[in-house]
């Protein structure tokens, strides 16, 4: 790659079962804001649910397509085993308390890369992980029930699950602008930089003996990179065909433009551009408030939303332990 044409992570997707469970345990439980309450835009009576940052910024984005009837899936090579978010590095007790206090299952801290790290799982099964750390800049959000000093910043990292990590370190390294960071045992870190900073990091944890996943709820769907502008998202399009890698169109989100693509482990990767942005059809102070709708949709609203099941924001039920 030339020049660097990836910013970091934009946004991690995934499946999930209840559409309410997950607003309780995505903006409750871990006080991320809902930003955006859309659909599906490839299954419209499906929602898509996105979390993130005050304004959802990329990096901080985690979206669901909550199927209520959807089979569970099961963790495996060829997905993303693992999204990790950033916390303050003196969070952690605090952290500890607020999971104990709402019956989330976690392991103790261990340490990796000399962080802290605590892993536990959502409702559905979906790993995830908290990183403690004092490299994190970004502005955290609250809706009150979290303190604003212990409240998560965006991701820290995603967790690529591969049978072995070359291949994958190449597309990385070559169409994607990453480097090699770090390495311990069977994980092998990149980073967009050379530091690691928070959002920009990817991990290949490799192990041949591992099963296959399989899709269904719990499982990432795909992750996605951030690009600034359509015009650089052109460009790594280019360099992903010129080096054999099947990349669709673009494709209009709505809130940012796609291109998707399989890595040669079988993730899902997408590169998608900072703007438009989640400002896009709300304001600031109202984000994820409506549902909103793509406009090839608005005249079928009545019936979509008599498909979807209501939902409703209660942060207030999730107040902070004492």
């Amino acid at each position: 790659m030339s020049k660097q044409l990836i910013n970091g992570l934009h946004h991690v997707t995934a499946m999930a079962g209840s559409p309410q469970q997950n607003v309780d345990f995505y903006a409750g439980i871990l006080g991320l804001r809902l930003v955006k309450k859309t659909v599906n835009f490839d299954a419209p009576d499906v929602y898509h649910l996105y979390y993130g940052d005050e304004t959802g910024l990329p990096g901080s984005i985690m979206t669901f397509f909550p199927f209520p009837n959807i089979r569970p899936g099961k963790a495996g090579l060829g997905q993303a085993g693992v999204t990790t978010f950033s916390i303050p590095k003196n969070s952690i007790d605090y952290w500890l308390r607020r999971l104990a206090h709402f019956g989330v299952k976690f392991r103790e801290p261990e340490a990796r890369f000399d962080e802290a790290v605590i892993y536990f799982e959502d409702m559905d099964g979906l790993g995830l992980e908290l990183v403690a750390n004092d490299a994190d800049e970004r502005q955290p959000f609250t809706y009150g029930q979290i303190p604003a000093e212990h409240s998560i910043r965006g991701f820290y990292s995603i967790e690529l699950w591969e049978s072995a990590y070359e291949r994958t370190e190449s597309l990385l390294a070559g169409q994607l602008g990453h480097q090699l960071v770090g390495e311990s045992g069977s994980r092998r870190r990149y980073s967009v930089d050379e530091k690691g900073k928070p959002g920009r990091i990817i991990d290949i944890v490799w192990d041949g003996g591992k099963a296959f996943g399989m899709g269904g709820s719990g499982t990432v769907h795909h992750i996605a990179f951030d690009t600034p502008s359509d015009e650089s998202q052109l460009a790594i399009r280019e360099e992903l065909l010129s080096a054999g890698v099947r990349a669709t169109p673009v494709l209009d989100r709505q809130y940012f433009h796609s291109i998707y693509f399989r890595e040669p482990g079988g993730v899902l990767f997408e590169v998608a551009t900072t703007p438009p942005g989640f400002l896009y059809d709300e304001d600031r102070k109202h984000l994820g408030e409506a549902l909103k709708l793509p406009p090839w949709e608005e005249h079928r609203r009545d019936y979509i939303e008599k498909l979807l099941e209501p939902i409703t924001l209660n942060p207030e039920k999730y107040a902070s332990p004492s």
